[in-house]
């Protein structure tokens, strides 16, 4: 923040009013997670536009595709754990995902409550031909970026993670 002025550095493509603070001496376009919040939205819409028309695939069910092609087989417990959508989201990604013949669901081999869910063959084909379009994106965003910048990115990445993780148990 401009000490000077009260106002946020200017990014490209902001408008200077953008990086004015209000009347509380607030900058919403310098606020971290404001800004973590909309480059994540934007990242998944741009992916989603590669992926969405081609395997008819939203959002939420790209990322639960992912995880059980990650991780399978979990439980919807699971992977709200790994994804941090909520279990509404979870729950209508997973039936619909069901519905298009790409997750299998099974019992738990020690509660029967319990689902585990996993890709059916149809669902492993779909997750291993949108991966390759999922790299050529991160290759993307992370062009001009050096060996160096990258291993800071992810180390800045892993400290909020943990941050946030610390926040949600009440720890400091």
């Amino acid at each position: 923040m401009d000490e000077s002025s009260g106002a946020a550095p200017r990014r490209r493509g902001e408008r200077p009013e953008d990086c004015e603070a209000g009347p509380s001496g607030f900058s919403l376009a310098g606020f971290l997670p404001y800004r973590l919040s909309v480059a994540t939205n934007r990242i998944s819409r741009a992916f989603a536009r590669r992926y969405s028309q081609r395997f008819g695939l939203s959002i939420a069910e790209w990322r639960v595709l992912a995880v059980l092609g990650s991780f399978a087989p979990l439980s919807s417990n699971e992977i709200c754990e790994r994804t941090a959508m909520d279990k509404a989201k979870v729950s209508r990604a997973v039936a619909l995902l069901t519905g298009k013949g790409l997750v299998d669901r099974a019992a738990h081999p020690s509660d029967q409550r319990l689902l585990r869910l996993s890709l059916s063959a149809q669902g492993q084909a779909t997750f291993e031909a949108v991966v390759p379009i999922a790299q050529r994106l991160e290759a993307e965003l992370l062009e001009g970026l050096s060996a160096e910048e990258r291993a800071l990115l992810e180390r800045c990445l892993d400290h909020l993670d943990g941050a946030v993780r610390r926040l949600e148990t009440g720890g400091t």
